[in-house]
This record gives C-alpha cells, structure tokens and sequence, in this order.
C-alpha cells in the first residue's frame, strides 16, 4: 500500500526531511529513483531536452557502477544528482551501520548533497547518523563551475528529501492514464514529484511523463532542481 499524496502526520513525525519546497512560487521538482539503466533513463533524458528542463535523479549505487556512461550523461546535461544508496536498502529492516555503510558507499559515486531513503522507509536513528556525518564531514559537491568556469568544490547543506506527490508508476496493476491523474490532480506550487527510471515502471512513465510536463507547462508552473 502507498499514498499518493504524503500526509501531513509523516511530515509532522519527520520535520527535519524535505518534503516540499515553496508553496508561495509556481515551481514543481520532478524527480526520478533508482536509475540509472539503459533505455529508461535515456527515455527520460530525451523527454526532459525536448521541453528544455532539468530534474533531479535519486541514484543507486550499483547502477551508477554498471550503467557509468548513462551517469555521466546525467552530470553533463545539468540535472542534479542524489544518493538513493548502493543497494536500495529498505532502512526499516537494515540494521543501522549496514544502512550507514551502503549510504557512504553510493556516497562515494554521487558526492552529492541530495538523499532520498528507498520506499521512503529510514529511521530516526539513520536519519541522525547521516545528519551528524554530512554535517562532521562538511558535506561537498564535485564539479561545480566557478564563475571563472575553473572546477571546484562547494559545501552545501544535506537534504533527505521526501516527496509531495508520488505517481505510482512502481505499480503493475496501474494503468497508464490513472498514474498520469495522479500527479495532476494532486500537485500543487512547490510539489516533489516522484517518479521511477526503472523498467518495472517504464510502461506508465512512458504515458505519463511527457503528458505531465505538458500539463504543467500549460498550467503556467516552472520545473526546478533540488
């Protein structure tokens, strides 16, 4: 069972997760789990250049080691990178330092300031640990551009970012169109909007995903990155 829409009880339980950004500007965050992998996320890459926007892809690890040219074209088409671990770990049933491990792991590849926890499922004790690494370590991210366009390294906050809204394109028994209507019916100005770059969801992300950035476009919404 999931919820399409987070409740306000998870958001409540969780404070210190991103869950939204500004409801006050008309900007949505589309963002893609457990890529990268060959045909899929290059689907994705070739949808979001034909309407000219980026979105932020949450990475798993061992993906990034057997799919490394699809990664690179992430990076060098300007979309932003997150750890999603190195095995997709359900934290719930991971016993703390194996979870921590497996964070560290992807965190090698990604070097990224962004986490998403797989199923959304982390515990409070796993939240702390990452929190207190990141915030011990000085959190960096690679390869940025100095306005001289010399490579640098800049340090940013960790965000463990949640969602707003979750397509369902994970679910076999969903069909195309009712994945569709669930982003547009329930996203709203500051929405994180999930989808997956994966080939259990393909079906439906094919459908959806070009019918919903059309929708919003229309709407008059601006797509950002997290």
């Amino acid at each position: 069972m999931y919820l399409v829409k987070s409740p306000l009880l998870l958001k409540w339980y969780y404070p210190s997760l991103t869950w939204n950004k500004s409801r006050s500007e008309k900007t949505v965050y589309l963002t893609f789990d457990d890529g990268p992998i060959p045909n899929v996320t290059d689907f994705v890459l070739n949808t979001l250049k034909s309407y000219g926007i980026k979105a932020t892809f949450f990475c798993i690890g061992d993906n990034i080691i057997k799919h490394p040219a699809i990664f690179e074209r992430l990076k060098n088409e300007g979309h932003a990178i997150g750890n999603h671990t190195f095995n997709h770990l359900k934290g719930w049933e991971t016993d703390d330092k194996t979870y921590i491990d497996n964070w560290l792991q992807c965190q090698q590849l990604t070097q990224t300031y962004l986490f998403r926890p797989p199923y959304g499922r982390i515990k409070k004790s796993q939240i702390g640990k990452i929190q207190a690494l990141a915030k011990s370590s000085r959190f960096t991210v690679s390869g940025s551009q100095s306005s001289a366009g010399e490579s640098q390294t800049t340090s940013r906050q960790l965000q463990i970012v949640m969602w707003d809204v979750l397509s369902g394109d994970f679910d076999v028994t969903l069909s195309p169109d009712k994945c569709y209507q669930n982003v547009i019916r329930h996203t709203k100005n500051g929405a994180i909007i999930v989808f997956h770059d994966s080939l259990k969801a393909f079906d439906r992300l094919q459908y959806a995903l070009p019918k919903t950035i059309q929708y919003l476009s229309d709407k008059g919404y601006q797509f950002g990155t997290l």
